[in-house]
């Protein structure tokens, strides 16, 4: 009778000496933490399509900037319907999908979280652009050109996935402990990689364009506060426009900074080496970087009222009108 219920415990019972062993979590705990990541996986589709849907179909906001948030909601959209789905199944239950499915599903998340990144980058390029060299932000910055930025982003992202999984590629299944556990190996080169591509040098970038940005941002401060009445009012519309701009840096300076206090978690539980404390952490950080993509829509619901109106009129079924891709959200 013992043993049977001993062989309960393993993912595969008739293959005993090579088989997993079940999650050992209490079973409420494994429902209550299913359920949990179920509801923040729900919210971020939800919150992330309705991103797509309003940047997509309101042709006012069609802007250089916004085209860069549409293209991170679609990554934090596929975080939220493909990675947090296979998380839950991984963390709650055993691997039954086989060797190719966990790799696919290794690689599905390497890339959207390289493809983040570049997002993160290009969108602090642009508010570079837009502050500091204001005057020929125009002509610097269109959308063919962000199109273009992005699609490059995109395919980086799935060349340098591709690089960083290269053994695990060559040696499916070799990383496993067990029969029913989904392992990837990652050679030293591809850590190496991927920690320098992913983390060091993005970081670097965002780091000093913002601080770029925060620098010239506060002198234009100064200089509006100090602005006297008695200026034409071809000047005062160029101040607003500025107002404008510092108000978007500063709201996707907030963008920036949630994303990188969600990010750095992840890498320093890999450069912290390997123990059984750093182990258990890295369980949270992983989830705190897939929150991330439900968060980006908060952020943008909070400081764009252009977002809340758009929302307003999706949710209402007013897309569906005739020639709603015109109305006035902003």
């Amino acid at each position: 009778m013992m043993e049977k219920e001993d062989q309960l415990e393993f993912c595969f019972p008739q293959l005993i000496n090579i088989s997993c062993r079940k999650p050992t979590s209490h079973w409420s705990d494994g429902v209550f933490l299913s359920v949990l990541l179920g509801i923040i996986s729900i919210f971020t589709v939800v919150l992330n399509l309705l991103v797509i849907i309003s940047i997509s179909h309101f042709r006012q906001v069609h802007t250089p900037t916004n085209l860069l948030l549409l293209s991170l909601a679609v990554s934090d959209f596929l975080v939220g319907l493909l990675v947090w789905p296979g998380e839950i199944y991984m963390r709650t239950s055993c691997w039954t999908l086989g060797d190719v499915f966990s790799f696919l599903w290794f690689y599905m998340t390497v890339t959207l979280t390289s493809a983040s990144v570049g997002n993160m980058v290009l969108i602090s390029a642009d508010r570079y652009v837009a502050i500091c060299d204001p005057l020929h932000y125009n002509t610097k910055v269109t959308v063919r050109r962000v199109q273009l930025c992005v699609c490059l982003c995109w395919f980086f992202a799935l060349l340098l996935c591709s690089i960083i999984l290269k053994d695990g590629l060559t040696h499916l299944g070799k990383s496993n402990s067990c029969y029913g556990e989904c392992v990837i190996g990652i050679g030293f080169e591809g850590r190496i990689i991927d920690l320098v591509m992913v983390f060091i040098l993005p970081l670097s970038i965002i780091i000093t364009l913002y601080m770029r940005v925060f620098v010239v941002a506060v002198s234009q401060a100064r200089a509006m506060s100090s602005h006297v009445t008695s200026v034409t009012l071809q000047h005062s519309v160029f101040v607003r426009v500025k107002t404008s701009e510092l108000k978007a840096a500063r709201t996707l300076g907030i963008l920036v900074l949630v994303f990188l206090m969600c990010l750095c978690p992840i890498y320093s539980v890999s450069l912290a080496g390997d123990n059984k404390i750093i182990s258990s952490f890295a369980k949270y950080a992983i989830y705190l970087f897939y929150l991330n993509s439900c968060l980006n829509p908060l952020i943008y619901a909070l400081f764009y009222p252009w977002f809340r109106r758009a929302v307003r009129r999706v949710v209402t079924l007013h897309i569906l009108q005739p020639g709603s891709y015109g109305d006035n959200i902003l």
